[in-house]
């Protein structure tokens, strides 16, 4: 893509100028006028085809060659130049082959210059768009430079040498139509009106032309930037950080980018950092209620991974594909660990009795929902909205509520329960169940899944527990891999 020279658009930019210039050099130059117009379009076409032919090579060895930083104003001073050079050469043939003087080949080069300007400025912004395009792909950029060339500046060129060169055309026309129609009678003077006021609307048609089409293709230019800019903006407030805005000026546009993607790199670096500090959060408080529970850590590691391969079962079910994004999945894996954070509020005694629990004692076992539920609804409270501590509270309140409403803290039932504490109430059984804990040994996984098929309705949600029927290799390779005595 940026290896293209632009002879495409270059090939109409030099035909149109052949046909202009053709029109042109008769209107200011009676020497031109006496060439007859046949002979004076074919001298154009050939000079003009031998510069756009020699012009690739040239684009490939100056502009193509270059650092993308200078590439556009190498296109701009390459194509000047080419126009420049075949007015000359046009200029010294026709002194040398027709006598022409002086004068003649500064009006060509004049008209010329005035069309290459345009052309030249229009390659430009094509070659602008395809570094743009080059630099989108590769996801390279371009660094801005302390004292950049502002918008500004480029409008005041642009529009100082149109108007500069446009009047000079204007003012070699009027002096040939001056000196022509004094030589006319009165009576050929309505005739010749109409012919000058003709070569004054031709003059403004060519020029109009050529503005109206670098306002187009200078539109484009900032069509792709602005787009580009917005698209990464948007991607950034839905949380997408791998978005970049497309740098690929030396000007305010490029200045706005540049600073664009360092705020988009310095949020992305803010925003895993406050990742980091939430998991190492998160496993340390997760950590502390485990420890006092005289379990491991493991037990964390494990009951996460047994909820996110649920939950990712699950979000292929036609009921929970809306629900179970990729996005909702990560996050019930990062907020999991935190379901049990309410025993830290149980009394030793009964935490860490080395023995099944009497009556009294479950009830009181039996307010760690609640306590960690409102443990966590106060930080959130505090910190504000957040997804993550929203969902580690429903799972806290949760995992203890039974399909059937025979659970506790609520006694809530079916699809009143949150989904990530029915998620969490199997995962949380079956760890508990294949390990060995101071009340029961561990079971075998056959064992397990007989206890959680036949509390399939009762127990746990039914779609659950088949999703958990599909996963059971799964399941004993979480185990395996995280194992703390044989299953």
């Amino acid at each position: 893509m940026l290896e293209n020279t632009g002879t495409k658009r270059a090939s109409a930019h030099y035909i149109w100028t052949v046909l202009v210039l053709g029109i042109y050099g008769g209107q200011v130059c009676p020497y031109i006028e006496g060439l007859g117009l046949a002979y004076w379009f074919i001298l154009l076409g050939i000079f003009f085809a031998a510069a756009l032919s020699s012009r690739p090579l040239l684009v490939r060895k100056f502009v193509l060659g270059s650092e993308y930083e200078t590439m556009v104003r190498r296109q701009f001073f390459l194509e000047i130049t080419i126009f420049l050079s075949t007015a000359i050469a046009i200029t010294i043939y026709n002194m040398a082959a027709h006598e022409f003087p002086v004068e003649s080949g500064l009006k060509v080069i004049v008209g010329t210059l005035t069309l290459g300007f345009f052309a030249a400025a229009d390659l430009a912004l094509e070659r602008e768009r395809l570094i743009s395009e080059h630099l989108s792909m590769t996801g390279e950029f371009i660094k801005p430079r302390e004292k950049h060339f502002p918008v500004t500046r480029k409008f005041l060129l642009v529009s100082t040498t149109s108007v500069t060169l446009i009047t000079v055309v204007i003012f070699l026309v009027i002096s040939k139509d001056l000196e022509w129609l004094s030589n006319l009678s009165y009576m050929d003077l309505q005739s010749a009106r109409l012919a000058v006021f003709g070569e004054l609307a031709f003059i403004t048609v060519v020029v109009l032309s050529g503005i109206f089409n670098l306002i187009i293709s200078y539109s484009k230019n900032l069509r792709i930037f602005f787009d580009n800019e917005t698209d990464s903006l948007k991607a950034v407030a839905v949380g997408d950080f791998s978005s970049h805005v497309t740098v690929s000026t030396n000007d305010e546009f490029g200045v706005m980018g540049w600073y664009t993607n360092r705020m988009i790199n310095e949020l992305s670096s803010k925003i895993e950092e406050i990742k980091k500090t939430q998991d190492a959060t998160i496993h340390s408080l997760a950590s502390l209620a485990e420890i006092r529970d005289m379990e491991t850590g493991l037990h964390i590691i494990r009951t996460r991974l047994y909820v996110k391969t649920l939950a990712e079962k699950l979000s292929t079910h036609p009921d929970y594909k809306d629900t179970l994004t990729p996005e909702a999945v990560e996050l019930l894996h990062k907020s999991a660990p935190l379901h049990d954070i309410g025993k830290v509020g149980i009394p030793d005694a009964v935490l860490l009795k080395p023995a099944r629990l009497t009556p009294k004692e479950f009830a009181v076992m039996k307010r760690h929902p609640v306590l960690g539920g409102d443990a966590l609804g106060e930080a959130e409270g505090v910190l504000g909205e957040s997804s993550f501590l929203h969902l580690a509270r429903e799972i806290a309140y949760s995992h203890h509520e039974k399909w059937d409403g025979s659970g506790y803290p609520k006694g809530l039932k079916g699809n009143d329960i949150p989904l990530s504490g029915r998620l969490m109430a199997l995962a949380d059984v079956y760890d508990a169940l294949v390990f060995k804990r101071v009340y029961k040994p561990a079971f075998s996984h056959d064992v397990t899944r007989r206890i959680i098929i036949q509390d399939r309705g009762k127990h746990f949600d039914p779609q659950v527990v088949d999703a958990f029927l599909e996963l059971e290799d799964e399941f004993q390779a979480i185990a395996h891999k995280y194992k703390e005595e044989s299953i």
